[in-house]
């Protein structure tokens, strides 16, 4: 009886620590091991933009959404508010999650090379959207998926150019943003095939409504002769647009940009906003989706995919709406 007695209780022993010794003996680099529940969800993914408080960024976002969701995967989309500290700190969150890989659409194209390092070490892919990292830190990629910002500009120039070949510009930028360089560097080299043409200026403006406003408010009352201005983004457009409505000026100033929103088409029809670079977002986050799961797959995958860009006048401005 004693015998049995003895027996019974070591085997109730034995049972309540086996899954103790096991949770022990687990490999604290292993993988986390998903549940059959959140395996029928398909793989989880993760974004972040640097900023969402701009349509470009939710249609990209949506984009991406749309080609993950149809593979019978989910997305989490981040808003990193122009915040470095903030981005990194997401991605740090997400990879701890054990994502099956990263979308980053980067604050700061030379501040990301820590988080790059940290996906690698856990091996969790990263492809970067609309904005460039720097050369040295392509390794760390899969690959990268934007417009063609260098053309962007260039169209940019091109439309100024055939309305005001003398005009006396500023230009409104946000130089820790690579697209925005591009942008700029190829309204630049447009720019330099007419010759009368002159920036006034060159300032930040945070690549937004509220950070181009105060910008352009200072810009008109120490430049009385400028006419012209090329803002790196349709809202700086629209911080540039109510600038100068308030001040009656809106009239006497041409305004150029980049981005094709559904809010810098309405102000081409209105004829507040002379032209914007159409860019596509949800192909950029399309092809940035399929580019993902195909390298998941173990397919080869090209490390920089440009996506077209295309003028918008008051000429075409519907049309684009409409296929919007």
């Amino acid at each position: 009886m004693n015998s049995a007695r003895q027996f019974l209780i070591s085997s109730l022993i034995f049972l309540l620590l086996v899954p103790f010794s096991n949770g022990c003996s687990e490999d604290p680099g292993s993988e986390p091991q998903q549940s059959p529940a959140e395996a029928a969800k398909g793989k989880l993914f993760g974004v972040s933009f640097q900023t969402l408080n701009n349509p470009f960024f939710v249609d990209l976002g949506e984009g991406l959404k749309q080609e993950l969701e149809a593979n019978g995967d989910r997305l989490v989309i981040l808003d990193a508010q122009f915040n470095s500290l903030k981005q990194k700190n997401d991605l740090s969150d997400l990879i701890l999650q054990g994502v099956a890989g990263i979308f980053v659409n980067p604050v700061n194209w030379e501040g990301l090379k820590g988080s790059l390092l940290e996906a690698q070490r856990k091996n969790v892919p990263i492809i970067i959207v609309d904005a460039p990292v720097k050369k040295s830190d392509e390794e760390l990629i899969v690959c990268t998926v934007a417009s063609d910002n260098v053309r962007a500009g260039k169209l940019a120039a091109q439309a100024l150019a055939k309305v005001n070949p003398k005009a006396k510009l500023v230009v409104l930028h946000l130089s820790v943003n690579k697209a925005c360089i591009d942008r700029v560097e190829g309204f630049k080299t447009e720019m330099a095939q007419f010759p009368e043409m002159e920036i006034l200026d060159v300032q930040e403006a945070k690549g937004s409504t509220e950070g181009a406003r105060p910008v352009m408010r200072d810009l008109i009352g120490r430049y009385p002769d400028l006419n012209a201005v090329f803002a790196i983004n349709d809202p700086n457009a629209l911080g540039v647009i109510s600038a100068l409505d308030s001040v009656n000026k809106l009239d006497r100033v041409t305004i150029v940009t980049v981005d094709g929103s559904q809010p810098g088409i309405k102000a081409v029809q209105a004829g507040k906003l002379h032209s914007t670079s159409a860019q596509f977002p949800r192909e950029i986050g399309q092809i940035a989706a399929q580019k993902m799961l195909a390298h998941l797959r173990g397919e080869a995958v090209e490390t920089e995919v440009k996506v077209r860009v295309e003028l918008i006048t008051s000429e075409n401005a519907e049309q684009f709406l409409e296929a919007n």
